[in-house]
């Protein structure tokens, strides 16, 4: 967005995107802006702008503005919002249509598909005069692979000619549609999106490879007019039946974008391979052969989006702007993939290419595309902000923006280590050499001789601890699990000297006296472990800036509220255990603020034998009865969920209390009995009875479930108990494994 002859004294910028996709299934339309809530909070436009973002990728869409025609438009989300952002100094990169086909009236494979659109783009740019940059149509080559060649989205053609349609006429659209802008705004600029991908092969699908790679680039070549008979995709187009004239109609109307767009994802680099039968039966299509990506199938990583980008400027010569940087992962992967952006796109910059920017995607997150939109599921990605609280909950993400939009250093911890998809356990198959890929960034070797921080762990031998080193491990995050000779947590000087020697910069005290009924016999121990000790941390950790994680429970309340706890609830412990969590909440938020303490309750895993869900399966398996109270109001927690969402909130540097479970409200028998039904045992052998039934059982109040008022961040209580099986099928086939693929899948992290 700068004159030519300032590019290379300019620094890159940053740009942000709000992801507004309205696709259409058949006769249903899914609306991504229905789902994140934005057109209900004006509020939101500050959150951007505090990011440090020049400018921003919004959506002002046919489909929800003039589904009825121009005259019978409803400008009032456009009217308040873009002239919003213009005061607030971000530029609106304003989209028209977006993954979509427009109203109900028209398709993608209409002839009056490009004029209509065209009537639309010219009301938008009389509206607003003054907006420079426009996105007429979002992708249009994958828009038209997902609407033309696989069925996925309506018209739902499954032909190159259905495909080939759909791309000629969104491209004719956005010709068009920048004429009618342009008459408004001679100065009006096209940032021209798609999908930036690459495909590698073994020979035997050279040809395939060769095509896909081709075809990648056609909605950039029709809008540039480089397709005539000596384009390498000409005989492509007559032989699935598109006339030359529509074609060559380009050559005669170019309409170059000021901005060439280019979208990354993990799955734009794919691995093709007529040995099928090497790969998960997913991958294998129609014809027979493996269609992967990259990061799953080949031994030595892509270089990744440098490489591509410079491809892209020697076919063009085109000022370039990386238009969508994301990633379904963890949250250190979701920042270890932007700054690996950030850094190839100044690498590229360095070395001649016209780098424009680089746009984080998407702001406030996005739903479903785990299923490509097709199906309502409730599946959250989070981005720079997280919707799952009661405001957008600015993440990592957030921050990382903030530093690289200010010029300076990352300042994140965990950015110190690889990505999944450049990490020895991201293989679906057996691993790949081949000579069609080289080694990984320079930069990235170069981690393994910096100095890495890591996360202290206390609590080595027990449940939660042995949990959070078995998750960090699989994320690539550094860690220390200490036992109490290495770390001491009640002992100051042990503390200190556990700091010196091992520089982290966290702490998680997973560790405590945990035996609840004990602890009525044994208070002076428990109040030393669970009240005394996570002061000892906090006071360290706030001397030596440090994050601290440690944990408390649902029986600091009474029940008697008769339903859920929430954060802001008074405590009312009824027992010494209870008591003892109390008092570190009170005590360690008092010396350190910063702290995030996690209120926590009745844990079930794969990982260990001594929990509640799987002594019930392992009675139920065996045929032997299992007795459980049934006036005991809890709400269960997946150890794996928690400390995942744990480790999230920490590299988020949360603080205060938080509520974590998997949410729902449930007696131990219920919790007994659904557990039974999912594993197909039988639930006459559950036995129910009152907890006063129970010999030597501390008070325990009646109803102690939890919920949040900051934040429900946890998958539901079914889910996580089909997880758990799965989890145990894994744990029980490999021999005590790390998590398999039914975890891994629902946080996107391998």
């Amino acid at each position: 967005m700068r004159k030519d002859d300032d590019i290379q004294h300019q620094a890159i910028e940053l740009w942000g995107g709000l992801e507004g996709t309205v696709n259409r299934v058949r006769d249903q339309y899914f609306s991504q802006m229905d789902q994140n809530g934005h057109g209900k909070r004006l509020s939101d436009l500050d959150r951007f702008a505090a990011l440090g973002i020049n400018a921003i990728r919004y959506p002002v869409l046919w489909e929800l503005t003039a589904p009825d025609g121009i005259e019978n438009a409803d400008w009032s989300w456009a009217d308040e919002r873009l002239p919003a952002l213009r005061d607030l100094g971000v530029k609106p990169i304003v989209g028209l249509v977006h993954h979509g086909s427009g109203p109900r009236h028209t398709s993608l494979v209409d002839p009056e598909f490009a004029p209509k659109l065209a009537e639309y783009a010219g009301a938008v740019a009389r509206r607003f005069p003054w907006v420079e940059y426009y996105t007429p149509v979002n992708e249009p080559c994958t828009t038209a692979r997902f609407c033309g060649l696989y069925g996925l989205w309506y018209p739902h053609g499954k032909s190159d000619l259905t495909f080939l349609q759909a791309l000629i006429n969104q491209c004719k659209a956005v010709v068009l549609s920048m004429r009618a802008i342009r008459e408004v705004n001679p100065n009006a600029k096209l940032v021209q999106t798609d999908d930036l991908g690459k495909t590698y092969s073994t020979p035997e699908l050279a040809e395939w490879a060769d095509f896909y790679n081709e075809r990648r680039w056609l909605a950039w070549d029709l809008l540039c007019g480089m397709i005539d008979e000596d384009h390498k995709l000409w005989q492509y187009f007559l032989k699935s039946g598109i006339p030359a004239e529509d074609v060559l109609w380009f050559r005669a109307n170019p309409c170059p974008p000021d901005v060439v767009g280019l979208n990354y994802y993990i799955t734009s680099e794919r691995w093709l391979d007529h040995r099928g039968d090497r790969y998960p039966a997913r991958y294998v299509g129609e014809h027979g052969f493996a269609d992967i990506e990259t990061a799953r199938a080949l031994a030595t990583p892509t270089p990744g989006i440098g490489p591509l980008l410079e491809e892209t400027w020697e076919r063009y010569s085109l000022p370039m702007a990386v238009t969508e940087a994301h990633i379904d992962a963890n949250r250190e992967d979701q920042l270890r993939w932007l700054h690996e952006v950030w850094n190839a796109a100044h690498d590229v910059r360095r070395k001649g290419g016209d780098m424009r920017a680089v746009t984080v995607w998407s702001l406030l997150g996005s739903y479903d595309w785990n299923c490509l939109v097709t199906e309502c599921r409730g599946y959250y990605e989070n981005g720079a902000y997280d919707l799952r609280s009661p405001e957008p909950r600015p993440t990592a993400l957030a921050q990382l923006m903030q530093e690289l939009a200010t010029g300076r250093a990352p300042s994140s911890p965990v950015l110190q280590g690889l990505g999944w998809w450049r990490r020895p356990g991201r293989f679906l198959c057996p691993p790949v050499a081949t000579s069609a890929t080289v080694a990984a960034l320079p930069a990235e070797r170069n981690l393994a001789h910096r100095p890495v921080q890591p996360i202290l762990i206390s609590g080595a031998t027990g449940t939660l601890g042995s949990a959070f080193a078995r998750i960090c491990e699989e994320r690539n995050l550094a860690f220390r699990v200490l036992t109490r000779q290495e770390m001491d947590i009640c002992d100051p000087a042990s503390v200190e000297a556990a700091i010196q020697r091992y520089r982290p910069w966290a702490i998680i005290n997973a560790g405590g006296y945990v035996r609840v009924h004990d602890a009525e016999r044994d208070s002076d121990r428990c109040l030393r472990e669970n009240a005394h000790g996570p002061v000892v941390l906090a006071t360290a950790c706030v001397r030596h800036s440090l994050r601290l994680l440690s944990f408390s429970s649902d029986l600091v309340f009474d029940g008697t509220k008769g339903s859920a706890y929430v954060e802001s609830d008074p405590v009312a412990p009824l027992n010494v255990y209870g008591q003892s969590k109390a008092e570190a909440e009170r005590r360690v938020l008092a010396v350190n603020p910063q702290t995030l303490m996690v209120r926590t309750s009745a844990f079930f895993g794969p990982w260990d034998q001594h929990n509640f869900v799987t002594l019930v399966l392992q009675a139920l398996a065996a045929g032997r009865p299992f007795t459980a109270a049934s006036d005991l109001i809890v709400s269960p927690t997946y150890v794996p969920d928690l400390v995942q969402t744990c480790l999230d909130l920490l590299i988020d540097q949360e603080s205060g209390i938080w509520h974590l479970s998997n949410g729902e409200p449930v007696a131990w028998t219920e919790l007994a009995r659904r557990v039974a039904a999912m594993a197909g045992l039988d639930e006459k052998l559950i036995e129910a009875q009152p907890a006063t039934a129970f010999e030597g059982q501390a008070p325990q109040p009646r109803y102690s479930a939890l919920d949040s008022e900051r934040g429900k961040l946890m998958p539901s209580l079914d889910d996580a108990l089909q997880r758990y099986l799965q989890a145990v099928q894994e744990v029980q086939r490999e021999g005590d494994t790390h998590v398999g693929a039914a975890q891994a899948a629902h946080y996107g992290s391998s």
